[in-house]
């Protein structure tokens, strides 16, 4: 009966050591991330937006879009125009937000049938004050008459701007020229 009652606490001693050490591995190979606290920069230099908080060095959290931590002083959030609220319409695969481009800019991706109009829909991309610097047609590489994602393409050609962000805007096409039938994608982009 001993020899039974020894087996058993070795066993209970054993189950806590591997949770212990499960519990440990975790937090010692990352399972859990926190942003690291850094110090402040010098008075008069807190960041007032995600590029300055990330060029200070504060931690970028592990989210999309990303955020940037200062401590005590708030969080900032990248800027990815409007692709979250329009997902489920139009997927850019080709050209991702804030990523830097050049001419020509080939992009492509995914809309839904009824983005379309006669097998494309316009496309404009514009300088940081709101000027455009290049238009175009994104044309559907598959059958359009679908309410399923099809494949479209388009390329954009400009000279180099003065600012260095701009924005790119995928446009729903409207024939009705209605405007409760308007949509668009909204992609911030950057200039070399």
């Amino acid at each position: 009966m001993l020899h039974v009652h020894f087996k058993k606490a070795a066993l209970g001693v054993f189950v806590a050591v591997l949770v212990v050490a499960a519990v440990g591995a975790f937090f010692a190979f990352g399972g859990l991330k926190l942003p690291l606290l850094t110090s402040k920069p010098p008075l008069g230099q807190t960041p007032n937006s995600f590029e300055e908080c990330a060029g200070a060095g504060y931690p970028i959290m592990e989210s999309y879009p990303p955020r940037c931590n200062v401590p005590g002083d708030g969080t900032f959030t990248q800027d990815i125009g409007n692709e979250l609220e329009k997902m489920d319409l139009i997927v850019l695969e080709r050209l991702r937000p804030n990523e830097t481009v050049s001419s020509p800019l080939v992009i492509s991706g995914r809309a839904r049938g009824y983005w379309f109009f006669e097998a494309s829909f316009p496309v404009e991309l514009l300088d940081d004050s709101g000027s455009v610097i290049a238009s175009g047609i994104a044309t559907a590489q598959d059958e359009w008459m679908t309410e399923a994602f099809v494949p479209f393409s388009a390329t954009l050609e400009f000279s180099s701007p003065v600012t260095e962000k701009g924005t790119l805007i995928l446009k729903k096409d409207n024939p009705s020229g209605l405007p409760e039938h308007d949509d668009r994608l909204v992609v911030p982009v950057r200039f070399r």
